[in-house]
């Protein structure tokens, strides 16, 4: 199959979103979608899901004009979208996410469960891979949930699928299972797009990519002939730094000391401290039990034995909103499902934390509620239209910085963000990683739980790396290297 769409354009009121963009995709290969949060992918793949209707443009399926009125009509001629939240149900096995609306039925009406199993095993047998259907999917990891996905859309004989973000919440292990099944569909002739702001990831899975920016294609071509660096200059117009990021600055005071902080399955005898000005990096592998540490520490998590100091005074929190009281902040891992409310709007989210505090007599001060937020959205340079629009209107990485705004209206004396940039743009990165350093330069104790070696090298003044739950060593300065947060993730040691 060959999908072409020639000069697509869309508007949003007078917002033009996407300008004259080509895009092509043939059979057997992986082409890369690549651009900042808001450069019109999503859109663009919507319009080829049926989503939503082009202003003006065409769509050729294998050289005849096709027009897509509604996903079901994209999913018939063989395009599925697998989006980034994923989607199924959990409460139910795998095969009844495989068959879910379309179920196969006995002839007296009941559901004919052994007939779902046995053609829900057959195209994982296609895909080489070995799982029972009657699973239940809250019990899968992550990438075998993207691949029950995956699996759902072949079992609808898709010959295209298009992925959005597909490895931004796995694990090394997870994407490397995942990217085993790209190469599988690859080799069997489906055509797949790769939605990605991870551009390693890109190099190592891609034949092809096309680059929008400001909803406009500005790049194409082959990814053997690029570098990431290449690919970076592209999506924002500009070079990007790769330089180590950290500063001198003065550190005061001892903000956080644990001691010996051991829960029944997650972390064992972790102690570390954390002082005023300071990034401090956690970084591990899967299960290193670094997010379980810090919901604890935060209030939010399991209890657990050992002690706590918080500014020298021994402390125990036992629930979030105890937490503010002593100015300590969290940016959860999860953005979507812990860190925004979906319904509220830009405003409610970037202020919600400091509301006991605007309200008197039970009503909320909005003046001063909106000239703490505006404060907030000149420092961090917030991209929106209006205040009241609601948050999930922004892009992921402007989300991630109005969730940043409700806990820096607080005048965090601790911050703890878990992945801060997980699912945003090179760009936004950036900016996140900036805003990161200035809140130590304004005396701010930071602990940033990373994934990536690379960012914790260029951000960090020094890591602890976990292994299995426990702390397997320190980096810091010339020490500080890939080579070596690796051998600690592992269970090495350092010489």
């Amino acid at each position: 199959m060959i999908i072409e769409m020639r000069d697509i354009c869309k508007s949003f009121s007078t917002n033009l979103v996407l300008k004259d963009v080509n895009f092509s995709l043939r059979g057997g290969e992986i082409c890369a979608l690549l651009g900042e949060n808001g450069a019109g992918k999503s859109t663009l793949m919507n319009i080829l899901g049926g989503v939503l209707p082009a202003d003006s443009g065409e769509i050729l399926l294998d050289g005849d004009p096709v027009v897509f009125e509604t996903p079901a009509e994209s999913l018939d001629a063989g395009i599925a979208f697998i989006h980034q939240e994923l989607n199924l149900i959990n409460d139910l096995a795998v095969y009844e996410n495989m068959f879910i609306g379309r179920e196969l039925k006995l002839k007296n009406g009941l559901l004919d469960a052994e007939r779902m199993c046995q053609e829900t095993r057959a195209v994982f047998e296609r895909m080489g891979i070995t799982m029972d259907p009657k699973t239940m999917v809250r019990d899968l990891d992550p990438s075998y949930k993207q691949i029950v996905e995956i699996s759902r859309a072949l079992m609808m004989n898709a010959s295209i699928i298009i992925m959005d973000e597909p490895t931004s919440s796995l694990t090394g292990s997870e994407i490397e299972r995942v990217f085993d099944m790209m190469r599988v569909l690859k080799d069997q002739g489906v055509g797949l797009v790769f939605i990605s702001h991870k551009l390693k990831e890109v190099m190592q899975i891609c034949d092809r990519y096309t680059i929008l920016r400001d909803g406009s294609m500005v790049a194409e071509g082959l990814v053997s002939q690029v570098t990431t660096d290449d690919l970076a200059r592209f999506m924002v117009g500009h070079k990007v730094r790769t330089t180590a990021l950290q500063r001198a600055r003065k550190t005061t005071h001892e903000v956080l000391r644990a001691e010996n902080l051991t829960d029944r399955g997650s972390f064992r005898d972790v102690s570390f401290s954390v002082r005023a000005g300071e990034v401090l990096g956690i970084t591990g592998l899967l299960g290193d039990g670094r997010s379980e540490l810090f919901l604890s520490i935060f209030g939010a998590g399991s209890d657990y034995s050992g002690q706590i100091y918080f500014e020298e005074k021994p402390l125990k929190l036992h629930s979030p909103t105890q937490a503010l009281n002593y100015c300590i902040g969290y940016l959860p891992r999860n953005r979507k499902e812990n860190g925004i409310i979906k319904d509220m709007t830009i405003l409610e989210n970037g202020s919600i934390v400091t509301w006991p505090n605007l309200a008197r007599f039970g009503f909320i001060n909005f003046k001063f509620q909106n000239q703490q937020f505006d404060r907030q959205v000149g420092k961090l340079r917030i991209k929106m239209e209006r205040k009241s629009d609601l948050i999930t209107d922004l892009s992921g990485g402007n989300q991630q910085k109005v969730i940043l705004a409700k806990w820096l209206s607080i005048q965090p004396k601790l911050l703890i963000l878990d992945n801060p940039t997980q699912g945003v743009d090179v760009g936004a990165k950036e900016e996140i990683y900036d805003i990161i350093l200035n809140l130590a330069d304004e005396g701010v104790a930071v602990v940033v739980l990373f994934s990536e070696a690379h960012e914790v090298i260029r951000v960090c003044d020094r890591a602890l790396v976990m292994y299995h739950g426990a702390i397997q060593g320190e980096v810091s300065g010339s020490s500080m290297t890939e080579h070596n947060i690796m051998r600690l993730a592992t269970g090495a040691k350092l010489n």
